[in-house]
Order: structure tokens, then C-alpha cells, then sequence
């Protein structure tokens, strides 16, 4: 069984099945997992809606968590 990122999260979404077929179709980065739509799931093999509704739900929160660290910034550089 592949043990990465998309493991971890598809293993805390409780839907660890799904973890090879994502990672045999290109989705072995959280980052790529955040493009994620219907067609995508069709290709992937989740059918079932229950998964695919709980799938889609977690890639909107990975979306939203890049929208609030968007507005975050930092510098190395000392403050005055």
C-alpha cells in the first residue's frame, strides 16, 4: 500500500481504499488533489456518493485553506 500524503489524508477521510487508484491516476499531491471534480472521481473509480460528497467537502477545505493563507505573510528581514 502507498504511504504519502494522499494516504494520509483519504486514511482521514476514512476512504483509505481509494488511496491507489488516486495515486494510479496522478493524484499523489495534495496540491493536485485541490482540482479535483466530478470527472476526476469518475476516472478515479469513486462511484459511490457518499465517498465522492465526503472527497469533494475535503477538497473544498484544502481550497479555503489556501484562500485564509493567502492573506498571510511573513519576512526574514528584522524589524525596525
Amino acid at each position: 500500500m502507498c504511504t504519502n500524503i494522499v494516504y494520509e489524508w483519504l486514511k482521514a477521510l476514512k476512504l483509505p481504499q481509494y488511496a491507489e487508484s488516486f495515486v494510479d491516476n496522478g493524484y499523489d499531491d495534495l496540491e493536485v488533489c485541490k482540482q479535483i471534480g466530478d470527472p476526476d472521481l469518475d476516472a478515479i473509480g469513486v462511484l459511490a456518493p457518499a465517498p465522492r460528497r465526503r472527497i469533494l467537502d475535503a477538497v473544498r477545505r484544502l481550497r479555503e485553506q489556501d484562500a485564509d493563507a493567502a492573506g498571510l505573510y511573513f519576512t526574514l528581514e528584522p524589524q525596525p
